[in-house]
């Protein structure tokens, strides 16, 4: 080929070459890097996509001269698609092999190895390239010990013969031809097509193809083929890992009819090594290797063989990787000056971190899947199933994991969802009760598991194939793919490690937009400071109120017959409270709470059943039927449009007023033990600035009387929580009163929508599937509707006040395109869940890098 110019469909790979990803694919492009590295590379030819598209559309290239070209010896064929995860149809070895190849290694190799090598030529080019039926040859290579040499080669031909009507092409440059040809329409087929779209491939996304010629891995010196890697892919820690087999063409332990022997490739006690065998071939192995990593910027896997101890690089790629092991190898690189850091931060998908930061189901074990349902809240736990709270909260007694399944979760089922390893509810949807406070604990969740029925009386669980769980089973809920698991499966645990934390504090520098993490708890206060969030972005108080003591003091609070007897019954809670922010106000140690006043309508805080009633009849020293009428009376057609939220602060004012006074002294508290506090208090569901002058004025009211009585000094910061499509209109005006406003997705997404978004989950997917939303709107924020509400409102808002303090805090605040939206509309912060704070902060990194790069390349 040296000796007269290529033909235009194909080149012959040299470091010069012309080769490009765009035009030859990723693999040519990389076997032109080891060639300009160095590396022994066989000779190799790739065909561009144009080529390929050709070949495909009947016009096929001079292949005999391309064949004569390498050599004339057996060549293997290859994808090289533009990116390695758009895969590709398999390779064909042995391209060349016929009665002459296979009688010149008989005489080289013997007739055992030169069987094994046309045997699997013939068998591969039948059922990939003439298309005929496996099962016609299944079994020839193991009958090939027990007859005579050549005997189950005739046997292949004669059946190719028979299905075909046309002898076994013994023409090599035929052969490859007709590889060609079944490769690139291969490519073309529909089924292709659909796959590597769905991997993010364009529609009209090219093959190339490389022609290489082989090196066998038999012969009489130390002959041998193998791959190795350098690092773990699980951990990604240095660790040479890989495989060996001598007298083998390619690494399948499994292949019929073989005589390989495995080895190790490193010294080992159980056995030989090919660094024993070939030490210095082994060296330079390593070598390449950190050649590669050096100056391809990548932990590559090299592909190998040995022929009469000659090291030949087939191939290398890039090492398969565990979203832990990605984050350890590029923080290596970063550190070893190999990659900048801001490449090491793209190198890391945001939502990759979440697997480092929950258990996970092991993908190399097996799965028996008997639902399925929404990926509320990533993570797997296993346990026994329950389908009360009061199961949960027993089980977690005896010590026993559970899984909490239920048809919907309430707030009142909070405790068992504390108690539970992991949740699974028939109905609901991404900002379902369940899912956002499981997000919220860190549970693993799955939610609208619609194939599922729940029959409570006999305490089980059916399936749509028939199968019924009973109450104690073991089941394995799998919250990261929406699975739900039959029995107990291997699991791999999370990994927080030194190059997770430090791969978000190098992000956290680049990051051009705070993230804020919403706490209830101090548990969840702890976890958001662990991951290093800039606050509390939202603190949902009525969650406060469920523990059993605090929950029937509340219940009195509801059962008051006068203000008097309400005032009495929230003085009691008023110390509780007072501990919760004074908790809060300490873990956080100076950063911003904003805390949410009361919003639940209350109802909720009352049992559902009759038994339940009867026993808050019970503690309450009152007649049933007087418990059972005030729970009608109480009880909304539709309450997440009733009376909650700022109505209900507005109607009962001592409950806004105890809360403000709770924070308040809280505040002056931790001042006192020398931690200072600046507490953010927010209005829930307002749609009227009358609403927010009310509350504004009794909470002024409140601090002026805490700060006489303590004598302290005291500021705070109030603000509106826009969650109505009229707030988000009136904004303008509603600035005037407050500091900041911050915007409530998830309900602001559902009445702007009047969707329910605990039902919508029922034909969310049948909407999205026909385009009617391009996403659920729950999980990704709908830019054109609800974000021009957020813009609008915005815009007014600033227009007004223009050191106004702008923010989101529902469950969009995780989300990568949300957060790039709220970028754009000049947002201050977002808040989300404490177990999405690593993975906020790593998109917001990834939006101001794409963004600096857009800027520089104007």
């Amino acid at each position: 080929m040296q000796t007269s110019p290529a033909p235009p469909d194909f080149q012959e790979i040299t470091p010069t070459a012309p080769i490009a990803a765009a035009t030859h694919g990723w693999r040519a492009k990389c076997l032109q890097r080891l060639i300009r590295l160095g590396l022994p590379v066989p000779r190799t030819v790739a065909l561009s996509s144009d080529a390929v598209r050709a070949i495909a559309a009947g016009r096929a290239p001079d292949t005999a001269a391309l064949w004569s070209g390498l050599g004339e010896v057996l060549v293997s064929v290859r994808p090289s698609a533009r990116n390695p995860d758009w895969g590709g149809p398999g390779t064909m070895l042995n391209i060349g092999m016929n009665d002459r190849q296979h009688a010149v290694l008989c005489a080289r190799h013997g007739a055992a190895r030169a069987d094994v090598l046309y045997l699997r030529f013939v068998q591969s080019y039948a059922i990939h390239v003439a298309r005929l039926d496996p099962d016609l040859f299944a079994g020839l290579a193991a009958e090939s010990a027990d007859t005579t040499p050549g005997e189950s080669i005739e046997t292949a031909l004669r059946l190719y013969e028979q299905e075909t009507d046309e002898p076994f092409p013994q023409d090599p440059a035929r052969q490859l031809a007709e590889v060609l040809r079944s490769m690139a329409r291969a490519w073309e087929g529909t089924s292709a097509r659909l796959l590597r779209q769905a991997k993010g491939a364009p529609a009209d996304a090219g093959l190339g193809l490389v022609v290489q010629r082989m090196a066998l891995g038999i012969g009489q010196g130390e002959c041998g083929t193998g791959a190795i890697q350098f690092v773990d892919g699980t951990t990604g820690r240095p660790q040479i890992t890989g495989r060996y087999r001598r007298q083998a063409q390619r690494p399948h332990p499994h292949d019929e009819g073989s005589t390989a022997e495995e080895l190790f490739l490193t010294h080992d006690p159980r056995g030989p090594s090919l660094q024993d065998l070939c030490p210095e071939v082994y060296a330079d192995l390593c070598a390449h290797g950190e050649i590669c990593r050096a100056r391809l910027r990548e932990e590559m896997q090299i592909e190998f063989t040995l022929e009469d101890g000659r090291l030949a690089v087939l191939d290398a790629v890039r090492v398969g990787r565990s979203s832990r092991a990605a984050v350890a190898i590029a923080v290596s690189l970063a550190r070893d000056g190999i990659i900048p850091r801001e490449e090491a931060i793209r190198r890391v998908e945001p939502r990759a971190l979440s697997e480092l930061l929950h258990r996970q189901v092991d993908p190399r074990g097996p799965r028996d899947v008997f639902a399925r349902g929404i990926a509320a809240s990533p993570g797997a736990a296993q346990g026994r199933i329950v389908f009360t709270s009061d199961g949960a909260q027993a089980s977690a007694a005896r010590g026993e994991p559970c899984i909490l399944v239920r048809r919907e979760t309430a707030p009142e089922d909070i405790r068992g969802m504390h108690a539970a390893a992991g949740v699974l509810t028939e109905r609901g949807g991404t900002t379902s009760h369940a899912a956002v406070i499981a997000r919220g604990l860190g549970l693993p969740c799955v939610v609208g598991a619609s194939d599922l029925r729940i029959n409570l009386r006999d305490r089980t669980l059916a399936t749509r194939d028939g199968r019924v769980f009973a109450e104690g089973e073991v089941i394995t809920v799998d919250g990261t793919r929406g699975e739900a698991l039959a029995g107990e499966v291997a699991m791999l645990e999370p990994a927080p490690d030194d190059a997770f934390r430090t791969l978000l504090d190098w992000a956290d520098t680049i990051r051009d937009i705070g993230i804020r993490a919403n706490a209830d708890t101090p548990q969840d206060a702890r976890i958001a400071r662990d991951f290093h969030a800039e606050g509390i972005g939202l603190c949902r108080t009525e969650h406060m109120f469920f523990e059993g003591d605090r929950l029937t003091v509340m219940r009195e609070m509801i059962f008051a017959d006068s203000p008097e007897e309400r005032a009495a019954a929230l003085e009691r809670l008023l110390p509780m409270q007072r501990a919760d922010f004074l908790h809060l106000f300490e873990i956080m140690h100076g950063l911003p709470v904003c805390i949410r006043l009361f919003d639940l309508p209350l109802h909720e805080f009352l049992p559902q059943s009759r038994d339940g009633l009867l026993e808050l009849a019970k503690a309450l020293d009152r007649p049933l039927s007087d418990v059972t009428r005030r729970a009608e009376a109480l009880a909304e057609f539709n309450p997440m449009l009733g009376m909650r939220g700022v109505r209900l602060g507005i109607t009962f004012p001592e409950i806004y007023e105890m809360q403000a006074r709770a924070i308040f002294e809280a505040a002056v508290e931790s001042a006192a033990r020398g931690r200072p506090a600046v507490p953010e208090i927010m209005i829930p569901l307002v749609s009227a600035v009358r609403e927010v002058e009310l509350i504004k004025t009794r909470l002024e009211s409140v601090a002026a009387a805490v700060r006489n009585s303590s004598g302290q000094p005291l500021t705070f910061r109030l603000g509106v929580m826009v969650e109505t499509p009229r707030a988000a209109l009136r904004a303008g005006e509603i600035a005037t009163h407050v500091a900041f406003l911050s915007f409530g997705t998830n309900d602001l997404t559902q009445m702007t929508y009047g969707l329910s978004r605990d039902d919508a989950g029922r034909f969310m997917g049948a909407y999205v599937q026909a385009g009617v939303y391009p996403e659920d709107p729950f999980h990704t924020l709908d830019v054109d509707g609800v974000g021009e509400l957020l813009l609008t409102g915005a815009a007014r808002a600033r227009r007004t006040r223009p050191d106004l303090t702008l923010a989101v805090c529902g469950e969009h605040g995780g989300n990568a395109e949300s957060i790039a939206f709220c970028r754009m509309a000049g947002f201050d912060y977002v808040s989300c869940s404490p177990f999405r704070v690593p993975v906020a902060r790593l998109a917001a990194a990834h939006l101001a890098l794409a963004m600096r790069e857009k800027v520089n390349n104007g």
